[in-house]
């Protein structure tokens, strides 16, 4: 089943002064329920700027965007937020945990604002800090925690409300190598329960990984993209 198509993708933006940059080009892409895609290439080819439009954090400039049954290219901001809470997980390379909060507390953010009951929120936070392993760390705050705890719970956060599909930006590009690794290995899980994974990289050690590697440049997509 085809979770996500592109067609014919473009992305420009105005700098000003007359300056138009070209960060996609007509892309045209599709990502199945189950596959974890590793999104490859040189800095600035396009790879953030087609993140950011496949979890409807931008919008096309031209081209088509069908998540799911739902064609997402023309939206409000409001209908796009709206879309993101119910259907995309997120884990940043910054991992972008709220300080002031313990772990569980940022596990349960998402839900918070699906207005789940505070004890089924719990509850769910719990079960998905065993999942990643945070075990006793789950009560801690962000500043108590290790770059690879931290990365965790960002996962953790990311299956909060169950998406349709996981975004990830460089999730091992703070943390170590055997951090990394560790990290890695969690998504490695997660592909093999199902889960649709999309992530964004430099790293050649996590496209081998993934199902499927997405190569651009110039902000076109230069290896084949079809399932």
């Amino acid at each position: 089943m085809i979770l996500a198509r592109m067609i014919e993708l473009r992305k420009r933006y105005e700098m000003g002064a007359g300056v138009v940059v070209e960060a996609l080009r007509g892309v045209n892409l599709t990502i199945e329920e189950g596959e974890y895609v590793a999104i490859m290439g040189p800095s600035g080819s396009g790879k953030s700027t087609l993140l950011n439009l496949i979890g409807c954090l931008d919008r096309p400039t031209s081209g088509q965007y069908l998540l799911g049954d739902q064609d997402v290219s023309n939206l409000s901001d409001a209908e796009l937020s709206e879309v993101r809470g119910r259907r995309i997980g997120f884990v940043f390379q910054s991992f972008n945990l709220i300080a002031q909060l313990s772990a569980l507390e940022n596990i349960e953010v998402p839900l918070f604002y699906q207005g789940m009951h505070r004890r089924e929120r719990r509850r769910r936070a719990t079960t998905l800090a065993e999942q990643v392993g945070l075990g006793k760390r789950a009560t801690h705050r962000p500043a108590e925690l290790s770059g690879g705890e931290q990365q965790r719970v960002a996962i953790a956060r990311s299956l909060a409300n169950d998406p349709f599909i996981i975004l990830a930006d460089e999730p091992t590009g703070n943390l170590d190598s055997r951090t990394g690794t560790s990290i890695l290995a969690i998504f490695d899980e997660l592909a093999s329960r199902g889960r649709t994974i999309v992530t964004v990289t430099h790293d050649e050690m996590i496209g081998t990984r993934a199902h499927r590697i997405i190569r651009l440049a110039d902000g076109r997509v230069v290896e084949p993209a079809t399932a």
